[in-house]
């Protein structure tokens, strides 16, 4: 019995213990010295599956070598989006208390699909859910559910924006009943995820029409007008208006409440994707960026982008959330077992999920080691960073500023060389800065021009960390210039 039991694949309590121990010293080692790293490595499709054993185990596998690969292959080939020198996308950053948290929840190994299978699981959802909305200032009305990202979030409120038009697509579905053609409206700045939305709830993506912006990058608002009373005219059907706090490329900030006012005219579901910048509303000295929330039916926040909670979570909060869950209720028989008093929380009913992750748990770990201070106090040393490089930028005279800084986002380009070539000598740059492995920025278009850009959000990014990025791109500003084939070239590492 005794081989038997040694055969089936877990780990001795004794053995596990002494592993675990070890890990921590590992994890503790990766975080204390992820800057030594490189942010990424040169790496071709296929170099990691190359390297290890295609063919499926037959038997089991010790630890110490398992452990041993993921150190030999697994650890070279990710790009470490810890790396206080990684500046790209948002800030999606971990801290020591979400590491703790995560393991937890591993270890708990819950479903929270209803109150029944994990009440601490619900019932922390909804507390964290509460805590969240007290800090975005929403009004009571306002009632939440976790999902994983954006994207999911902002299906579902489409989704539930779609039933009220079309009233029994959840029975019926869009086809046969002679409904007109929805439109949903967002700006050019807008998140790829709406399109996304769009084609997942039936709408489909030729429908969402993107609304030209002003100078600022924030959707311009005489423009929606002139399309929503354009297409009324063609008789297609007004839907939504996917207002964004936080544009995926400037960070920018479309003005709510003149977008509400349109919503109300035309009987328009209004959705606020703040899966960036709705974090700003912690900080008392800009709770500006919640004009027009309460007008709002949803929004959607990211906590793992500028809340320190680890990927991936976000929340959806909706007001009336009631429709939401008629939209998705569905109960299987064998969890009919139900609440006679109708008191339970079962957030299964709030989407398309049934099984789903302890997400909360993170949450409610992380938020009470920090506080709202010490988040806020986080926050505002990455706007302090974005402002400092933004003021760097400004005082060299080979690059300038792309769009205006709000946030912790900061868009630049190259400007000294030929016109004709700026764009393709900035995709260079941001090419050749991140196969250096001493940083990691991105790109964009604004108004049909290539852009570098970062992202700050880091918790172990300093202000020497940033200076060592800016030092990198000025270096490589000089060695493209100089250069008559850039991208045959890769500039030695910063120290």
């Amino acid at each position: 019995m005794k081989d038997r039991q040694d055969n089936l694949g877990d780990i001795p309590i004794a053995e596990f213990r002494k592993q675990l121990h070890e890990l921590a010293d590992w994890v503790a080692d990766y975080r204390e010295k992820i800057g030594e790293r490189e942010v990424s490595r040169k790496i071709q499709p296929g170099e990691i599956i190359s390297q290890l054993d295609r063919d499926a185990p037959e038997t089991g596998t010790p630890f110490e070598k398992i452990f041993t690969d993921i150190d030999r292959v697994i650890v070279p080939g990710v790009v470490h989006w810890d790396h206080p020198q990684f500046m790209s996308y948002f800030g999606c950053t971990t801290t020591n208390p979400g590491i703790l948290a995560e393991m937890i929840t591993g270890a708990l190994n819950v479903n929270t699909m209803t109150w029944r299978t994990a009440p601490a699981g619900t019932e922390l959802e909804t507390l964290v859910l509460d805590w969240l909305r007290q800090w975005l200032t929403l009004p009571d009305e306002f009632t939440g559910v976790v999902y994983d990202t954006a994207s999911i979030s902002t299906m579902h409120a489409l989704a539930t924006a779609r039933e009220q038009l079309a009233p029994n697509t959840r029975k019926l579905g869009l086809s046969g009943r002679n409904l007109p053609r929805f439109r949903i409206y967002t700006s050019d700045q807008a998140h790829s995820s709406i399109e996304k939305g769009a084609i997942a709830i039936g709408i489909g993506e030729d429908n969402v029409q993107r609304v030209p912006v002003d100078l600022e990058f924030r959707l311009d608002v005489a423009a929606l007008r002139a399309m929503v009373e354009r297409d009324i005219a063609e008789k297609f059907k007004p839907l939504a208006v996917v207002a964004t706090v936080g544009t995926t490329s400037t960070a920018s900030v479309d003005p709510v409440p003149e977008i509400a006012k349109i919503c109300r005219e035309h009987k328009m579901w209004l959705h606020i994707d703040g899966a960036y910048g709705a974090g700003l509303a912690l900080l008392p000295e800009c709770k500006s960026v919640t004009a027009g929330w309460n007008e709002a039916d949803s929004i959607v926040v990211n906590p793992h982008k500028m809340l320190f909670v680890p990927f991936d979570f976000s929340t959806l909060y909706m007001r009336d959330i009631g429709r939401l869950r008629r939209l998705f209720t569905l109960v299987p028989e064998y969890l009919h077992l139900r609440d006679p008093d109708n008191t339970e929380i079962n957030y299964m009913d709030y989407g398309v999920q049934l099984g789903r992750r302890f997400r909360a748990l993170k949450a409610w770990v992380v938020w009470r080691a920090f506080g709202r201070e010490g988040i806020a106090a986080r926050i505002r040393d990455h706007l302090r960073l974005a402002k400092l490089f933004a003021e760097w930028v400004r005082n060299d005279k080979h690059f300038e500023l792309a769009a205006p800084v709000s946030m912790g986002v900061v868009c630049f380009r190259l400007v000294t060389a030929d016109p004709d070539k700026i764009d393709n000598l900035n995709t260079t740059m941001v090419e050749r800065i991140n196969a250096s492995g001493s940083g990691y920025i991105t790109q964009t278009k604004l108004r049909g021009r290539t852009v570098m850009r970062i992202g700050l959000g880091n918790v172990l990014t300093t202000e020497q960390h940033l200076r060592n990025v800016w030092e990198l791109i000025r270096t490589t500003a000089k060695a493209v210039a100089e250069s008559p084939n850039p991208k045959h070239q890769v500039p030695g590492k910063l120290q």
